[in-house]
């Protein structure tokens, strides 16, 4: 974005990353090697982000550039409201206020009414009140800012269905760039001309935890779209996984000999990186307004 919006999420790579040498905190466990008696010795990291990747996630908070410019100024005076209320709003959306977390979307962009062309947010609020007219406008918006904006092409063909019924939406489908992640490129190439949801879930379910995530969640909105009633079984698989609960992890089998790893499974020392995916907490709030048990 020549502007970046108030959350920035995958689009293009750059240099910087949240990497595993940075950790939050650090456990210690052991394990005992039954054959040996022997206790080895390792650690968990624990992480405050999702990802060591070196992609800037659009779903990790920063102050946009307009605010930023606003706050060195003085040209806005509404800069901090305009943060607080977007972060209520997303805070709100997490704990399944949909409704609640509108009005803060709303109130920002009353005090900054530039912010509306970032909110891709909002869009997803609108799409659970069922108003998808005005969903579908905020991801148009959202794109015409950003032309790789993935999701959000996705979501806008999300919205239209419900106006124009499938086919309507493919006819005015938003094409984009093409995305980093090979997940999100199947579910946008599945979107966009038509496909087996089955056949992404297949490609990418034994993938990392955050690609497992990615696949059942779209494939079970793909389904929503076309009004089948495989879309539950899918966005509960999504939402119950370790992502959509809010975590990733990740092994590292190298930091031990070879012996050692005869006797142990390959995740024997695991990473914990927090995941703060705006959309892992989709997918429960998605249970929640179909009235899904995900217990």
């Amino acid at each position: 974005m020549a502007v970046t919006a108030l959350y920035l999420k995958p689009t293009t790579p750059i240099s910087l990353s949240f990497s595993a040498t940075h950790p939050r905190s650090l456990k210690t466990h052991t394990v005992t090697n039954t054959n040996t008696n022997k206790i080895f010795f390792f650690s968990s990291i624990i992480h405050s982000h999702q990802n060591p990747s070196p992609l800037l996630s659009r779903r990790l908070f920063l102050p946009s550039v307009s605010s930023i410019w606003d706050s060195l100024t003085g040209s806005n005076n509404n800069a901090r409201e305009v943060v607080v209320a977007t972060r209520r709003g997303m805070s709100l959306f997490r704990q399944g206020d949909v409704l609640g977390s509108l009005v803060e979307f709303d109130k920002a962009i009353e005090l900054d009414p530039r912010q509306k062309a970032f909110l891709w947010q909002r869009g997803l609020s609108l799409y659970y009140l069922d108003r998808f007219e005005e969903g579908a406008e905020q991801f148009r918006l959202d794109v015409a800012q950003n032309t790789n904006d993935t999701e959000e092409s996705i979501w806008c063909f999300l919205c239209e269905a419900q106006l124009y019924g499938v086919n309507g939406a493919r006819e005015r489908f938003l094409e984009v760039g093409r995305d980093p992640r090979p997940v999100m490129r199947g579910a946008y190439n599945m979107f966009k001309d038509g496909g087996d949801p089955e056949k992404l879930v297949a490609e990418f379910s034994s993938g990392s935890v955050n690609e497992y995530f990615y696949s059942f969640l779209y494939a079970g909105l793909y389904y929503e779209s076309q009004k089948k009633a495989e879309a539950k079984l899918h966005i509960l698989a999504a939402s119950k996984s370790p992502y959509g609960q809010g975590f990733e992890f990740r092994t590292h089998p190298h930091y031990f000999s070879s012996s050692i790893r005869q006797h142990f499974l390959s995740n024997i020392c695991v990473s914990y990186f927090r995941s703060d995916d705006y959309m892992a907490s989709l997918a429960r709030v998605h249970c929640l307004c179909r009235g899904w048990n995900s217990s």
